[in-house]
């Protein structure tokens, strides 16, 4: 690994991929997706400044945890430019996404556990499995798997859809 004198204010798309371990393609992506920001050079060729690669750091890890690009961009938005995210700010942000986490988990424990029987015989019977959906019932209480939704989301939706409900006859 050529080392980047510390000094460089700057670090080439290459320089920034072999520092931080994140192929060039993925580089290329964040940027995409607004995450990280780098200028052009007259020649048309990208540079990233020094405290690229803590957020670089940040999105990996962000995404270790399983938190969604859209959900890592705002939380890199809400930092000021220029300035590596430090670990109170990683403190800040983790502790908002722990609610989001807690449902997370709440939804894999579920599913784990209503699995339990499929995962031990393999057959996925539609006359005893949990997931089970004959003519799809479940449709009408909305979109997507609504045996897996935790119970906190499903309320949640009820609440929306009643109040939109209640919009629709006002208007």
């Amino acid at each position: 690994m050529n080392q980047v004198p510390l000094r460089t204010p700057e670090l080439t798309v290459g320089q920034l991929a072999e520092r931080s371990g994140v192929a060039v393609s993925a580089l290329h992506f964040y940027e995409r997706k607004g995450l990280i920001h780098s200028r052009r050079t007259s020649g048309n060729q990208r540079r990233y400044s020094r405290d690229t690669l803590r957020r670089v750091a940040f999105i990996r890890v962000s995404q270790r945890v399983g938190m969604p690009l859209e959900v890592i961009r705002e939380a890199l938005a809400s930092l000021p430019d220029e300035r590596t995210p430090t670990p109170e700010d990683w403190a800040h942000l983790s502790a908002e996404w722990r609610s989001e986490l807690d449902t997370r988990i709440e939804q894999l424990v579920q599913l784990r556990d209503n699995l339990s029987d499929c995962i031990g015989c393999g057959c996925l019977s539609l006359k005893t499995c949990h997931l089970s959906n004959p003519r799809d019932v479940l449709g009408e209480q909305g979109p997507g798997p609504r045996r897996l939704l935790p119970e906190t989301l499903r309320s949640r939706e009820k609440q929306v859809s009643t109040m939109d409900s209640c919009a629709a006859v006002c208007e």
